[in-house]
């Protein structure tokens, strides 16, 4: 081929040629990719700084999936929340009604005290509800009481006509001193000048002894007032005369309530999603950014009934009178207490979760847009060299031919 002479002129316009064809095969290949920068050859420096964008905003978006996942853990821990907190509202329903069903003994145990006694006539008189030792004269002066509760010390109550801490001279002083020492007891005044003490409405079920030994659901009685137990008809000295028809139903009313706290366990159980349960112990930890840097611990608790505090009753022994239902209402109520408090805590995480979620898809937005502005082409620009590319290309083919003109005009004087 070296043998090929070219003319300057046509060799001119073959260069001029074949770079306009370089050039339009570069116009149309970012036309057909989109991208200005298709390779690090093209421009190093972008394809590099689109490539490291992409892949950070490649690997948030992986991390999207697990957030994603974490909102429903969240969701279905919330979820179990509400359906908890209508079921130990139930529950609670179920003990009030306790409160309003008829009392579950038609006689409370009771018991009384000695009469005044003396020599004189004086020290046998009988006081009065307002002045029991009628200014200190008669023989219940002096005359000490003692209550030793199930639970706790052992109160005494003087009854005296001095003004002292722990006397007494009137019956509702008696009562307001019964009630604050929290005895379940109620003292009233016989005709004969006895004092006598009955259960309450809510301690109905409670048994009265003598002595100072305590033990479960009782008050055991002593001091120089000499109490005595009272014996109802067809019962046992010192015990309640059980109600049937209310005992039936406030069993009932157990029954009713295991169901539902049954029901607690297993909801709390079943509040799980894709394995993770944040009601039955388990934690969620989350990752929100490719470092591992960025990550948030959320701690599980268990709300069965159990972590609940609360437990099933037993028929004849729980409900049997207003004291057991309120105390199993504190119970509920606390509770509630602990399902509202975690509720906040579960609504606050949720909130961050779904605060960083959207944040990290405006960030993966603004990171494939910065690669973008770095590799993409302008498609009107391109376009347009493309057409002026052509154009010159039509150009150049058709001086290359003028310019072999002068050979051809040889070719015809050999002719």
């Amino acid at each position: 081929m070296s043998s090929i002479v070219l003319s300057a002129s046509v060799r001119q316009n073959l260069l001029s040629l074949q770079s306009t064809a370089d050039l339009l095969a570069t116009t149309q290949n970012r036309l057909s990719t989109g991208k200005k920068v298709n390779t690090a050859l093209d421009n190093p420096t972008n394809y590099f700084t689109a490539a490291s964008l992409d892949n950070r905003a490649s690997d948030i978006s992986n991390l999207l999936d697990s957030i994603g996942n974490g909102v429903q853990v969240l969701q279905a821990a919330n979820t179990g929340i509400t359906s908890l907190q209508k079921l130990v509202d139930t529950a609670k329903s179920i003990a009030n009604q306790v409160l309003q069903t008829t009392s579950g003994y038609s006689v409370k145990s009771s018991a009384t005290s000695a009469a005044p006694a003396g020599a004189t006539p004086a020290l046998l008189a009988a006081g009065t509800a307002g002045d029991l030792t009628i200014a200190g004269t008669n023989g219940l002066n002096g005359n000490t009481y003692i209550f030793t509760p199930a639970v706790g010390a052992a109160v005494t109550i003087t009854v005296s006509s001095t003004v002292a801490p722990g006397n007494v001279n009137s019956i509702d002083a008696f009562n307001t001193a019964l009630s604050a020492a929290g005895i379940g007891l109620t003292a009233s005044l016989a005709s004969n000048g006895s004092i006598g003490f009955t259960s309450t409405n809510d301690n109905a079920s409670q048994i009265l002894t003598l002595g100072t030994t305590p033990a479960a659901n009782t008050v055991a009685l002593s001091g120089t007032g000499a109490p005595a137990l009272v014996t109802p008809a067809g019962g046992t000295a010192g015990n309640p005369l059980a109600d049937a028809a209310s005992q039936i139903s406030r069993a009932n009313l157990v029954i009713q309530y295991n169901n539902i706290i049954q029901q607690i366990t297993t909801t709390a159980q079943d509040a799980s999603f894709n394995g993770i349960n944040l009601l039955n112990g388990d934690d969620l930890k989350l990752t929100f950014n490719e470092t591992g840097k960025s990550t948030l611990n959320i701690k599980g608790v268990v709300f069965n009934a159990t972590g609940l505090g609360l437990a099933p009753l037993v028929s004849g022994t729980d409900f049997l009178d207003n004291a057991g239902a309120k105390a199993t209402i504190a119970k509920i109520s606390a509770a509630s207490d602990k399902l509202r408090s975690q509720a906040s805590t579960l609504g606050s995480n949720l909130s961050i979760v779904q605060i960083r979620q959207d944040f990290s898809k405006n960030l993966i937005n603004v990171l494939q847009t910065g690669s973008s502005n770095l590799t993409l082409a302008d498609t009107n620009e391109e376009a347009a060299n493309s057409q002026a590319l052509s154009t010159r290309q039509s150009i150049a083919v058709s001086a290359l031919a003028l310019a072999n003109e002068s050979q051809q005009s040889v070719l015809q004087l050999l002719r």
